[in-house]
This record gives structure tokens, C-alpha cells and sequence, in this order.
């Protein structure tokens, strides 16, 4: 229960210069209650807030909670150790501001290389110390600037010149006397002060929703962020890797009934803790049957290997309803996975489309339908023609998930190629382009052409580099006499390759050999997704509306370059 607004006494407003609030964060009697977000700013935002503290430009007021109740505080401000509240010892929580004061602690305490912030007093603005930045008696490391005995022992050793010393000391004296307006709440509960928190974020940009609904769901017995890590250790478990935080908390709003979408997700926090804790539960126990489902129904080893995380959403609610279904459901659910990630369904889920989603999951889980009603359109084989290989990409991530479905053979050793190992996308030598980026290059194709989906095959590191810039029709030449065309054509076809698509390699035909390529994926695509194909809405994806809702990146790496995956001496 909150405190209600009679037992509320007016907040203090008071003002501190910087460096007394620095100092009392090291003390200990300032800290960060856990259900505050990790520090976020980046290094050239923290160099505009003391370039603003030098020309004596606010920086805004903090809001500060004043108690004697112990709260757990997770987060450590610029690396540095701080004193450890004693019981019974009030202090204040930081409310609001804590970006702003994790800085100022940082650019004059704190240590490692964001840290490392000097004052260039020729030039008069501050910078980043690396090995390419200046030196001399212009550059201050700015910790210096709140100790006198630093500050003068620094002027001695560098022994700028008069000019440069009076704006050191000038400078000094700015950084020492700056102060700023802090407001303290009084007679606050823990949970109070979480709703505060939230309330005074809600209506920024810099906080994501798992912070946002983190702060607005706290109690000093029940912590989202810890929630959320539980359900991730079960992926952990299994081995599975990680999906993103907000994908989690789409399964916990899903299993407490409210729904997919971000506006389900704010529902949350109207939930008591039991029931939080009981869709958490619910949650990790389908979020195994989901991963023991895509793991061997769908051969996805790593969850980054999913063209889209929202998929794993809905298949853990899926599994929370249905946690036994029985073999013809199980197809039924494979066939919804191969449609689902053929198109663009999930990349834009919309709100709209969220509800009628869940209503379809229900609807399978009771036995009132046979198939997972879904709008997405079937692919047409042009996907594959179109769509450029990355890490990122979608039709990427189905292209190799088709090829390792195939178990596929290295077209020169005959080994079956490692797919762990190549769905993890660490290993860029498992992926080859079929006619060489370097070869195309010579013939005057495009990059951006050669880079397509249907131009990728698996093979293993040896023969990535054996094969490296050469023409197919020399290299497929020489595996045809080594091992038998036979062989060859058996191997080729565990990489997708049909008949058609090999003989217009064989004439070096790159057009040719990608129409041929390109229909092989698309009929086995469709093959996979069978009769679930009668449930699509036909046509192309839908155009994101703006009630969209984009599917997050599926890898720690957010760059969208083509991969650089021939070997090319």
C-alpha cells in the first residue's frame, strides 16, 4: 500500500555545489535504489554536461529520497566502490538525475577509460584521453580540478604558462562553486518512491519499457529485472543463448492475460506482486517447451539464430496453453514457424495484428481450429533473388535455417557441415558465396547482386578457402573428377542445389543459376509450410502502420553490412 497523501510532507528544496554531491555519493549517503536503470550516457554526452557546468549553464535539478529503509541498491556509479549503508543510517536515493550525477562522480572519482576526461586549455574544451589525443601543460586531467593540493601540484610539475594557469584556476573555481537545486521527498514508502520514479520518466525517450515497467512494478519484495533474469537462465540452461528483455516481457504480460503488445505490457503494473510472480513462473516453464521445440523440430541450436524474436513470444504462450500438444500438433506448430518467418509478418507486428494472434493461439491450444490462423502472406521465390546476406537480416537467418535443415554435406570433404556452428554466426568461413564475390566482381556484377540470399551456400573453412575467388565451373570441374559427379550432385542438393541450378554453374551462368536456386529454397519452403498455407492472407506483407511495434535485433552485433564471407587471398 501506498502512503496516502495526508502523511506526505512537502518536498525540501535545497541547492549543493557538484562537488559536495560527489563526495557524499562516495561517502555512501547518496546511492541509487535498484529499481533506478544502469548508467547509459554516452561519452560525448557526458563531455556537453561539463562543458555546461563551465559556462555556468543549468543542468537541471535532482530529485532525491531521504530514509532509513534499506533497499536494495544494484547499481555501481562510474565503477567506483562506495561506502555501505549502515542499518538505521539514513540516506538518499536518487530519484531523478541519476545520469547527470553518475557523471560528475565519473569525470572527477572514476576510473577507466570513459573516465579518463582531460580539459584542453588552449582550445578550451574538454575530450576523451586516448593514445592519438594532444599532450603538454595544455592538457588537465580534470580530476584534478576539485583538490587544491592536485590542482597545484599539477601546476608545478607541467608548469603551464601564465595564461593557461589562470584558466586552470578559473576553471577550478567554476567546477567548485557550481551548485544545483536537489529536491528531497520525506515520509515516502519504497514503493512510492518507485511509482515517483516512473511517473518522472514516463514521458522521456532515453528509458526503454523494461526499465519503465521495472520501476512501476518494484517492491522491496519483488523485482522485475530479477524476474526477467530467471526466465533468461532457463534459455541459459539449454544452452540456448539469450533473446532481448523486451521479448521477455512480452511472454510474462501474455501469461498474466493482458497480451503481446506495449499496451498490455502497462498493464502490468497493475498486478500485485502474486500475480507477477505466478506469470513469471508460467512463463519460464513454456519458455523451455519452446526452446526444446525450436531446437529439435526447427534445428535452431542459438536463439540468435530466429529470423524474428517476436516468433519466440508467441510460441511461449503458445506452450504455456498447450504444454503437451500432441504430433499432429506439433506439425501444425512447425508449419506456422516456416510461414511466420518467410515473410516480414514479425518484423512490424503491429498492435493490430497482436490480438487476433493470441486469439489464434487459444483457439489451437483449446483443439477448436487444426491450424495457427495467421496473416501472413506466403514468400514468392523472388526473396531470395533480392534480399541481401547479413547478420541481421531475416531472410538471412531463414536461408541458413532452410540449408541446415537439409543437414548439409561439405561439397568437397563430404563431412556433414557443423550447423551449430554456423548458426551461431561467429564462424564467418561456414558461409561461401556459390559464385565468388571476387569473381562476379571481374564479370562486372553489381556487390549489392552478388550479395543475395540465393547466392549462399555452407561449407566448411578448408574448402571456403580452397574454392576462394574461382570461377564454379573450374572448381565444381575439379570436384566432379576428384569424387564423381554422382557425388557431387548428391552433395550439391543437401545445399539446396537442383540439377538446373548446377548446370548453369557449370556454364558460369550467374542469372540462370539464381532463378534455378531461388525456385529449389521456394519450394522447399513450401513444402514445410504445407497445409498451413491455407491460413495465410495471400499477397505481400503488409506495410507497417503506426501502431507498429518492430521486432528487436536478433544479434548482439547491429550492423546490417553484408557479410564478408569468401576467402580472398
Amino acid at each position: 500500500m501506498g502512503t496516502s497523501p495526508a502523511q506526505v510532507r512537502a518536498p525540501e528544496p535545497t541547492i549543493a555545489p557538484i562537488t559536495s554531491l560527489a563526495s557524499r555519493v562516495l561517502a555512501g549517503d547518496i546511492v541509487l535504489p535498484k529499481f533506478q536503470r544502469a548508467f547509459v550516457w554516452t561519452p560525448q554526452q557526458v563531455l556537453y554536461l561539463l562543458d555546461s557546468v563551465r559556462r555556468n549553464y543549468p543542468i537541471g535539478s535532482l530529485l532525491m529520497w531521504r530514509t532509513t529503509t534499506k533497499l536494495a541498491s544494484g547499481h555501481e556509479i562510474a565503477g567506483l566502490d562506495t561506502v555501505s549503508q549502515h542499518d538505521g543510517a539514513p540516506v538518499h536515493y536518487v530519484l531523478d538525475g541519476q545520469q547527470r550525477l553518475a557523471s560528475l562522480v565519473g569525470a572527477l572519482h572514476g576510473s577507466g577509460p570513459i573516465w579518463e576526461i582531460a580539459y584542453d586549455l588552449e582550445r578550451e574544451e574538454f575530450l576523451h584521453l586516448t593514445e592519438e589525443s594532444p599532450t603538454g601543460p595544455h592538457i588537465m586531467p580534470i580530476r584534478h580540478l576539485t583538490s587544491v593540493t592536485a590542482m597545484m601540484s599539477w601546476i608545478r610539475r607541467e608548469n603551464p604558462d601564465e595564461e593557461l594557469q589562470c584558466r586552470a584556476e578559473a576553471l577550478s573555481d567554476q567546477f567548485t562553486h557550481y551548485q544545483v537545486p536537489v529536491v528531497t521527498l520525506l515520509d515516502v514508502s519504497g514503493d512510492d518512491s518507485a511509482r515517483i520514479f516512473e511517473r518522472i520518466n514516463s514521458t522521456g525517450t532515453s528509458m526503454d519499457i523494461v526499465d519503465l515497467i521495472r520501476a512501476g512494478t518494484w517492491s522491496e519484495d519483488f523485482d522485475l529485472k530479477d524476474e526477467i533474469e530467471q526466465l533468461l537462465q532457463v534459455l541459459d540452461a539449454k544452452k540456448y543463448g539469450r533473446v532481448d528483455a523486451k521479448t521477455m516481457l512480452r511472454t510474462i504480460a501474455a501469461a498474466a492475460g493482458v497480451g503481446f503488445s506495449t499496451r498490455s505490457i502497462h498493464e502490468l503494473r497493475g498486478l500485485n506482486r502474486q500475480q507477477l510472480q505466478a506469470a513469471v513462473a508460467e512463463a519460464g516453464k513454456a519458455a523451455a517447451c519452446a526452446v526444446d521445440f525450436l531446437s529439435t523440430q526447427i534445428r535452431t541450436p542459438q536463439a540468435e539464430a530466429l529470423p524474428y524474436y517476436n516468433q519466440f513470444a508467441v510460441l511461449v504462450e503458445l506452450f504455456r496453453q498447450l504444454p503437451k500438444p500432441t504430433a499432429a500438433q506439433y506439425d501444425a506448430v512447425t508449419r506456422w514457424f516456416w510461414l511466420t518467418a518467410s515473410g516480414e509478418y514479425f518484423k512490424g507486428w503491429r498492435e493490430s495484428q497482436m490480438g487476433p494472434d493470441l486469439m489464434a493461439v487459444t483457439e489451437f491450444a483449446a483443439g477448436r481450429s487444426t491450424e495457427i490462423e495467421t496473416g501472413a502472406a506466403l514468400p514468392r521465390s523472388v526473396l531470395w533473388q533480392r534480399s541481401q546476406f547479413s547478420r541481421q537480416n531475416a531472410p538471412s537467418k531463414l536461408l541458413v535455417l532452410l540449408m541446415s535443415y537439409e543437414k548439409p554435406l561439405d561439397l568437397n570433404t563430404g563431412r556433414v557441415i557443423d550447423v551449430a556452428d554456423a548458426l551461431s554466426w561467429q564462424n564467418g568461413k561456414q558461409f561461401h558465396h556459390f559464385f565468388p564475390r571476387a569473381y562476379l566482381k571481374n564479370q562486372g556484377v553489381t556487390a549489392g547482386k552478388a550479395n543475395v540470399c540465393g547466392n549462399l551456400i555452407m561449407l566448411s573453412a578448408i574448402t571456403n578457402n580452397w574454392i576462394s575467388d574461382r570461377r564454379p565451373s573450374a572448381y565444381l570441374k575439379d570436384l566432379a573428377d576428384w569424387h564423381g559427379e554422382d557425388v557431387l550432385r548428391a552433395r550439391l542438393r543437401t545445399c539446396l542445389i537442383e540439377e538446373d541450378a548446377y548446370q548453369a554453374a557449370l556454364r558460369d551462368d550467374y542469372d540462370g543459376f539464381l532463378r534455378a536456386r531461388s525456385e529449389t529454397l521456394h519450394q522447399r519452403l513450401i513444402e514445410l509450410i504445407g497445409s498451413a498455407s491455407g491460413s495465410s492472407g495471400g499477397g505481400e506483407s503488409s506495410v507497417p502502420t503506426p501502431d507498429v511495434e518492430p521486432d528487436p535485433p536478433v544479434a548482439a552485433d547491429s550492423g546490417s553490412e553484408p557479410l564478408d564471407r569468401d576467402s580472398v587471398d
